[in-house]
């Protein structure tokens, strides 16, 4: 039998490999893993981020899309007409008989609540849903009601009469049912910071990103030019077609039936915060 005679430095040697392989990683090593994680981190964050914000624009047309059901069936059931916006009555309360769940108000990128214990001007923002309406407006049957959307006050059928609504609304500009020219065109429901508003081609765009002033019936176009979706914001027409709108194009859009397309701000007057985005001539 052959006997293995090892020599002292050899034992030793073989020693300092054995725990130097039972040691693991050097503190070195480590540091190298975590600045490559770091860095692997820094670079794909931005990209799930938009990823994300993608998926969540996606899931606001397919919101808006029902919504565009909800509207037709609306309007079957009404002789092809919109809402009369003259009674009291707002979009929430008329048309709540055509969907069951609340939450369908609010675009997936805005569903935290400006005033989640209620308030009597609840208004929303950029990523913020307006409401919850306390009891101030418990008349309107507003209590309780929030959203992220709101409706284009200039698409309504009032009863015949008087050319201003109780609302102070000229409403030989409505648009009365889906069944006019250029249809899809025309904005019915869209990303909002208030239950709606009454846009103009005069309307000025807001300083800042998230400034609206608001009311019961709803400011002017700043409601709606809200910087949600990357330079876009979605909404359904009266033909109830659904799609993204630059923002810069909200002022092409025919609001009403005397709203000028060509009488938006020239080139040189967008703010600062809305220079980057897509032109529309």
């Amino acid at each position: 039998m052959e006997v293995l005679i090892f020599t002292p430095l050899e034992i030793k040697s073989s020693n300092r490999a054995n725990i130097r392989s039972l040691s693991g990683f050097t503190l070195i090593e480590l540091l190298v893993v975590v600045a490559i994680i770091a860095l692997l981190m820094a670079i794909l964050l931005p990209t799930l981020s938009r990823t994300r914000a993608q998926a969540k624009a996606v899931a606001c047309r397919m919101n808006l899309e029902q919504w565009g059901l909800i509207f037709s069936m609306y309007t079957m059931d009404n002789d092809g007409y919109f809402p009369s916006g003259s009674s009291g009555k707002m979009w929430t309360e008329v048309l709540e008989p055509y969907h069951k769940e609340p939450d369908l108000r609010c675009c997936p990128m805005a569903t935290k609540l400006a005033s989640p214990e209620g308030a009597p001007n609840p208004q929303g923002g950029k990523f913020l849903a307006w409401g919850v309406f306390d009891e101030t407006f418990a008349a309107l049957n507003l209590e309780g009601v929030y959203g992220s959307y709101g409706m284009n006050g200039h698409v309504s059928n009032p009863a015949p009469g008087p050319e201003l609504d109780p609302w102070g609304r000229d409403t030989t500009k409505n648009w009365r049912s889906a069944d006019v020219r250029g249809a899809s065109n025309i904005p019915l429901f869209l990303d909002c910071m208030w239950l709606g508003g009454l846009p103009e081609h005069y309307d000025r765009p807001p300083e800042h990103d998230g400034e609206c002033q608001f009311g019961l019936v709803g400011p002017g176009m700043k409601s709606f030019c809200i910087d949600r979706h990357n330079g876009w914001t979605n909404g359904v027409f009266v033909d109830f077609s659904v799609r993204r709108i630059g923002l810069k194009e909200l002022w092409k859009l025919k609001w009403h039936r005397k709203f000028d397309t060509d009488g938006g701000p020239a080139r040189d007057e967008w703010p600062d915060w809305m220079k980057k985005f897509k032109d529309f001539e």
